[in-house]
């Protein structure tokens, strides 16, 4: 079965860095768009980051642009997510997402239309 597993969350202070990683397993990786979408207490889940398995340049909240950086590793199967300059705002549960998507079509910004989930990873930005 399909199995995506996050790792690295955490506590971290204001301005400081966490790289969060997602790795997949019993999915062809490579036929999948991955995403990060996080969800705070209290709050809509929302689209954080997203990359198509052609490549190309990714797609980032506006929140979080510039700061954040998602990558992709297909021989490894996981995806990352560098988290940089991080503020109290970004506190939340972290989930990775698998979208099936083909060449032509781009990366999806609405969790409904990922496939599988991760269990998520807290990460909290202390002030």
């Amino acid at each position: 079965q399909v199995q995506l597993v996050e790792s690295g969350g955490g506590l971290v202070q204001a301005g400081g860095s966490l790289r969060l990683s997602c790795a997949a397993s019993g999915l062809t990786f490579s036929d999948y768009a991955m995403g990060w979408f996080r969800q705070a207490p209290g709050k809509e889940r929302e689209f954080v980051a997203g990359i198509h398995w052609i490549g190309g340049a990714p797609d980032y909240a506006a929140s979080v642009k510039g700061r954040f950086t998602i990558s992709r590793n297909n021989a490894k199967t996981t995806v990352y997510l560098q988290m940089n300059s991080l503020k109290p705002e970004d506190t939340a549960v972290y989930s990775c997402a698998a979208d099936r998507v083909y060449i032509w079509e781009p990366v999806r910004t609405q969790g409904h239309e990922y496939d599988y989930w991760g269990q998520g990873t807290q990460v909290t930005v202390s002030s």
